[in-house]
């Protein structure tokens, strides 16, 4: 019996569909893309440039088998949706398996559904449309970019500098982390001075700062000026005025992709891609006891608007759950290359507290399911509320203010209070006219700070401000970015546990060529307008072929001069022959970081680790030997932590200890078990314990007791 065939892109998405709908109904998986540029043709680009840039597709090698099992599920089915993702890469995917399962583009059922439930799953297969091919070719031409720009500017520089590749955004975001990093470089602190009084007024003693001297706004640039000021501040301090007035504070907005991975790094100290994929199992679905339910909307959106049904649904929660006084007002504010079909992204249902399916998510789960629900939900709720209350004194002409705030309505912050900070400061009631005498006064030392480091999340911000790339492709940038040793991640420093971008010198060096010779092509403003020229090709504002030759004949010439110009960069030497073929052996950056191979590579490919050269000695600086064939000894990485190894491996495979073992410390009691001496031993991760000196034939294990203080 012939049944109608839905095709999405995930396998987990296909189980959880299929469940929704009855037995006419097959629901399958192209796990993602079925079909890529191939590497065929000119340069390798898999683009025919010379021929209105006609591109060459292959199936990918990985998914030969499933095209063909859909070949083989679409000559029996009656009908054939296609449900790959809401966007403009789901929209090529859906195109691309039109193609390679020869469907009729004019007939071919086209669905698309923001989030994985039931309702909307019925709704969407009740509005079927066409492929849209307005967006298949601006994705097409996105891929066209990256692919260009990608592989030829990755072969020149593998050519002059050895570097690993370069990329239409990901150089640019690179460009961003260098530009902040000379900055720090050239940054020189400034002195300034600060002062601030005690005023004690009853039992209660606040600080006041001073704000104005004479009027004019305080520049304290050295001891001397602050100590000239502190002199005048001798005499009485008097109350000038107090105000009060409310204050409103509004709640942000629902997510988007960008403000998700923001706050998941902030607050959850989830990177950008472990929060996009567990996004997408909350997306995907999860098993909600006896049912597959999608928990959150589409996870790749840059729109803040909801639905008008979940609204009016959310709004009814809030009332009944905390009051009728918490209904607050649906607000959205979109970009300007906002997708606006899409909705921002929010749970799809709010009764799924994240109380009621704790219990069927895992901790990391359960916590950004958690952030989306409340961050959400405060969307719709009324703004926090404060008295906040400003004293001004005055001594001298030289004014000194306090300003001191209380919440007098939580609103949102009912909800959201977990995740974001407030302050409350209350002053007590002081009528103008007030004389203090004999006030404390005191002045601090300070100087200007250089400006930080980008962490993940400022990065996302600025990336998404300057219209750089898309939502969806920040975390593979900023994975590349690390992969490709351009740039590591360091601590901002000793106490703080939150890493930000360091460029490495190759990534420096990566980053002074491209500006060098491609500074029109590779910069923040060429790169937002390419942006927008893909969503007006989408729109169908833009034709793509004529976009790309415009592009093609700037960007081309550049990379024909940089090969003319562009010097060679030599690879550094070790100073020693390769063992199997004789020529020099050089250092080269690896994914995992500097080795060793053999210059003429590929042609022959022998490597080791750079350790292996840099490390030849023990702690009295004599060259450790292989006890067992007398070969020098090299220090190598494993599993847990550095040893010894000899540098004929795989021949001799003699390993010692980088440090010798502590010899077990005798307690002076007996085992219970065996009646062996037991003895004092360290665990691998530095902890002590009691143990039997017969291990391993008695296994006996005790805690170490605690010391009394």
């Amino acid at each position: 019996m012939k049944k109608n065939l839905i095709i999405v892109e995930s396998p987990s998405k296909s189980k959880t569909i299929e469940k929704y709908l009855g037995s006419d109904y097959k629901v399958v998986s192209s796990k993602g893309h079925v079909c890529d540029l191939a590497t065929t043709g000119k340069e390798r680009l898999g683009i025919d440039v010379e021929n209105d840039f006609q591109p060459t597709y292959k199936i990918s090698k990985d998914k030969k088998e499933t095209v063909e099992e859909l070949k083989e599920l679409a000559k029996k089915a009656d009908k054939i949706y296609l449900a790959s993702d809401p966007d403009r890469e789901g929209e090529a995917i859906a195109w691309h398996l039109a193609r390679v399962l020869d469907l009729d583009m004019d007939t071919t059922q086209r669905i698309e559904f923001h989030e994985v439930t039931k309702p909307a799953v019925l709704d969407a297969l009740e509005h079927p449309r066409k492929i849209d091919m307005r967006l298949v070719r601006s994705q097409e031409t996105r891929r066209f970019l990256d692919r260009i720009i990608g592989f030829k500017l990755s072969k020149l520089l593998q050519k002059k500098i050895h570097s690993k590749s370069a990329g239409r955004v990901q150089s640019v975001a690179l460009h961003l982390i260098v530009l902040k990093e000379r900055a720090i470089q050239k940054f020189k602190p400034e002195e300034y001075w600060e002062i601030k009084a005690d005023i004690k007024e009853g039992r209660k003693t606040f600080q006041i700062e001073l704000s104005k001297i004479d009027g004019n706004k305080p520049q304290l640039k050295t001891k001397e000026e602050a100590d000239a000021i502190l002199e005048r501040c001798k005499n009485d301090f008097t109350v000038v005025d107090v105000s009060k007035k409310g204050k409103k504070k509004q709640p942000k907005l629902p997510y988007i992709t960008s403000t998700l991975q923001q706050d998941a790094s902030t607050k959850l100290g989830y990177g950008a891609k472990r929060t996009m994929s567990i996004a997408q199992r909350l997306y995907e679905g999860v098993k909600l006891g006896d049912h597959m339910e999608g928990l959150i909307t589409y996870m790749r959106s840059d729109s803040t608007r909801l639905s008008d049904i979940f609204v009016k649904d959310a709004k009814a929660f809030i009332e009944e759950e905390y009051g009728k006084q918490y209904v607050g007002k649906a607000h959205e504010k979109n970009n300007k290359n906002a997708q606006d079909a899409h909705e921002a992204i929010r749970p799809t249902n709010i009764m799924n507290t994240p109380e009621r399916v704790k219990p069927y998510l895992t901790s990391e789960e359960n916590r950004l399911y958690a952030m989306i629900y409340y961050r959400t939900l405060a969307s719709l709720m009324a703004p926090s509320q404060y008295d906040v209350t400003t004293i001004v004194f005055d001594c001298d002409h030289i004014e000194f203010k306090a300003t001191g705030q209380v919440m007098t309505f939580d609103g949102y912050y009912k909800v959201f209070g977990k995740y974001e900070k407030t302050s409350e400061e209350l002053l007590p009631e002081i009528e103008v006219g007030k004389v203090y005498k004999d006030v404390p006064t005191h002045a601090s030392q300070h100087f200007t700070e250089p400006p930080a480091r980008y962490t993940e999340a400022s990065l996302i911000k600025e990336l998404e401000k300057q219209s750089i790339g898309r939502p969806s492709t920040y975390a593979t940038i900023i994975d590349t970015l690390q992969k490709r040793l351009y740039v590591s991640m360091e601590k901002s420093s000793e106490s703080s546990k939150t890493k930000v971008f360091v460029p490495t010198e190759q990534g420096f060096l990566t980053d002074e060529k491209l500006q060098e010779y491609f500074p029109t092509v590779i910069n923040v403003k060429y790169t937002a307008s390419m942006e927008q020229a893909l969503d007006k090709i989408a729109e169908g504002e833009i034709d793509n072929i004529a976009y790309l030759h415009e592009f093609y004949d700037t960007f081309n010439p550049l990379v024909e001069k940089a090969y003319g110009e562009m010097k060679e960069v030599e690879l550094e030497k070790v100073g020693r022959k390769c063992p199997e073929c004789g020529q020099d052996l050089v250092y080269r950056n690896g994914r995992y970081g500097k080795f060793i191979s053999c210059i003429s590579f590929p042609k022959c490919k022998y490597t080791e680790s750079q350790e292996q050269e840099e490390i030849t000695k023990d702690s009295n600086g004599q060259e450790k030997t292989c006890p067992n064939c007398g070969a020098y000894m090299v220090i190598k990485k494993g599993r847990y932590g550095p040893f010894w190894a000899c540098s004929k491996y795989p021949e001799c495979k003699t390993i010692v200890p980088l440090k010798e073992k502590a010899k077990p410390e005798p307690i002076g009691e007996m085992c219970p078990e065996c009646g062996k001496e037991l003895v004092r031993r360290k665990s691998r991760f530095g902890t002590t314990f009691i143990g039997c000196s017969n291990y391993p034939k008695c296994k006996y294990v005790r805690k170490e007791p605690k010391k009394e203080k």
